[in-house]
């Protein structure tokens, strides 16, 4: 997510730990709930583990639907794993969302 937001310019953190792009000032979605904007290509959505208890897999947004998100993902494999071989596009439950952060709209955060 880092490499690919950078080579694009866009400023985001600089680090592969996916809580950092959990800015709460960034977030447009949390838990089924629309908290700015309806989330569009090029945003990011993460997952929260229950058993690490953060989020810990993260990916960009390709479309959003009614009940589920094409995505793409790195480090993930055809079972959806966070400890993949590669990227993939996916299909994903809404549900499966924890948050989705836009990183390309400016937005001032001291976080």
């Amino acid at each position: 997510m880092s490499w690919c937001y950078q080579y694009a310019g866009v400023n985001t953190p600089k680090s592969a730990w996916v809580p950092d792009y959990a800015m709460k000032c960034k977030r447009i979605y949390h838990r089924n709930r629309f908290e700015k904007q309806t989330p569009q290509q090029g945003d990011i959505f993460l997952i929260w583990y229950p058993k690490l208890e953060r989020p810990a897999h993260i990916g960009f947004i390709d479309s959003w639907g009614e009940k589920y998100i094409t995505t793409v993902e790195g480090n993930t494999n055809d079972d959806g794993s966070r400890e993949g071989n590669g990227v993939y596009k996916k299909r994903r439950l809404k549900k499966q969302v924890w948050v989705v952060a836009d990183f390309i709209s400016p937005t001032n955060c001291s976080q």
